[in-house]
């Protein structure tokens, strides 16, 4: 669907040669995530004031599952825009990328990005395929300073502390954790985000995961956090309406105090600045807990990237436009518009006042070891059906032990269609 559009016509002059440029509309297919909004917003119309001949037309669509299934069908059927957004890391990899994506290993801006973002956009073929569009996001537990605050509560750094936590909030007669399997993505935050742990205790657990010699089923460190998300929900800790609540609901809830917690990733501070701004300063981050404090860090999600359509009909001057927001000067706009993260262009600084949430976050990557890319960014494998598995665990239908068997089945299934080795 249509819900924002970005339509500026202008005809430009070449002084060089006298002649008119034609303009281009370039079709931009983005999510419905507010910071996307925002910083798409920044970039074009900068890039609009240098460029007059150039405008966009921008869709939105759905995240999660649907949102996967948008792309995959759209570049199958040669239907994709011109530009669009999309994941890094191992969902970038099973689109093919060396067959429907332009490559963008000639762009200027290639410099001055960061090595850790361009490996997770490099296809097979070793061809870098997409630009930072956005923060690095950690995945973890958004809190409600209020209610910490009201209860004497401090952030964990164990999983068991985490637990405590609940249960004073549960018997103080408040939503402990707020869950919105509504949004279906948002189901898996205890399994995600718990990589860092499971990285910490075994480091090679990636590498003999992509090589099939560890699964999550026979590997407790992995298995614990299907593990986590079934204690959880056997505590009695969830909001009545868990079953139909939506990522807005879950954000909306722990900013304003009617939930104690909500697991996510990080873009969702920029659902507060848009929809509850006065409450932003209530609003806390901390790492999913493990067993360990002294090893407690955060997992980390690389931003989306910005791809170009193989089959557009403007690569070129798509190029130069991902070339541009790939830029010190477009990232810094960026920064300014969503400042809910550290940004990976040399030289890119977030803003001095950043919300105190952020400034729960940066600590982690700014200390040794504390911070660890989650497994899609290790690992090329990541099975489609985990959301709809952890739906399952969440709501008691399925118990960790088999929703982790059921998920090995899962990867198996893309890793032989990945053709990788040993499966």
């Amino acid at each position: 669907m249509r819900m924002m559009k970005c339509v500026l016509a202008a005809i430009s002059m070449s002084l060089a040669t006298g002649v008119a440029h034609a303009d281009v509309t370039l079709s931009v297919l983005i999510d419905t995530n507010p910071e996307s909004i925002a910083s798409f917003d920044a970039v074009s119309k900068a890039y609009m004031e240098k460029h007059p001949d150039v405008s966009f037309d921008v869709e939105q669509r759905a995240g999660g599952s649907e949102g996967d299934n948008i792309i995959k069908t759209r570049l199958a059927t040669g239907e994709m825009a011109d530009v669009f957004q999309y994941n890094a890391g191992s969902l970038f990899q099973a689109l093919k990328p060396e067959q429907t994506m332009a490559d963008l290993n000639d762009l200027s801006s290639e410099a001055g990005i960061l090595d850790s973002f361009k490996k997770v956009v490099t296809s097979p073929d070793g061809h870098v395929r997409g630009i930072p569009f956005g923060p690095a996001m950690g995945g973890g537990i958004f809190y409600n300073r209020k209610i910490y605050a009201e209860l004497g509560l401090t952030p964990p750094k164990t999983w068991a502390e985490f637990m405590a936590n609940n249960q004073k909030i549960k018997a103080a007669g408040k939503v402990a954790i707020a869950q919105t399997y509504g949004t279906t993505w948002t189901s898996q935050l205890f399994v995600l985000a718990d990589f860092h742990n499971v990285q910490a205790e075994i480091p090679d657990f990636a590498a003999n995961y992509t090589a099939n010699k560890q699964k999550y089923a026979n590997t407790p460190a992995a298995l614990r956090g299907f593990e986590h998300l079934e204690e959880v929900a056997k505590g009695g800790f969830f909001n009545a309406d868990f079953g139909a609540a939506s990522f807005d609901d879950g954000m909306r809830m722990v900013a304003t105090g009617e939930a104690a917690h909500y697991p996510n990733l990080t873009f969702g501070i920029g659902n507060i600045q848009q929809n509850f701004p006065d409450n932003l300063k209530d609003l806390g981050f901390f790492a999913l807990p493990g067993t360990d404090a002294a090893k407690n860090g955060l997992t980390v999600w690389m931003p989306a990237a910005l791809y170009v359509s193989a089959k557009s009909e403007h690569v070129e001057e798509a190029k130069k436009f991902v070339d541009w927001v790939g830029s010190k000067e477009a990232c810094e706009l960026m920064a300014k518009a969503v400042p809910s993260g550290p940004y990976l262009v040399r030289g890119c600084e977030l803003p001095k006042d950043i919300p105190p949430v952020v400034s729960d976050m940066l600590p982690y990557f700014e200390t040794e070891g504390h911070a660890t890319p989650a497994l899609e960014f290790l690992s090329p494998i990541k099975g489609p059906a985990l959301e709809q598995i952890t739906v399952e665990v969440g709501t008691g239908i399925r118990s960790a032990k088999d929703a982790a068997a059921l998920y090995d089945q899962d990867v198996e299934k893309q890793a032989k269609q990945l053709g990788l080795p040993n499966w």
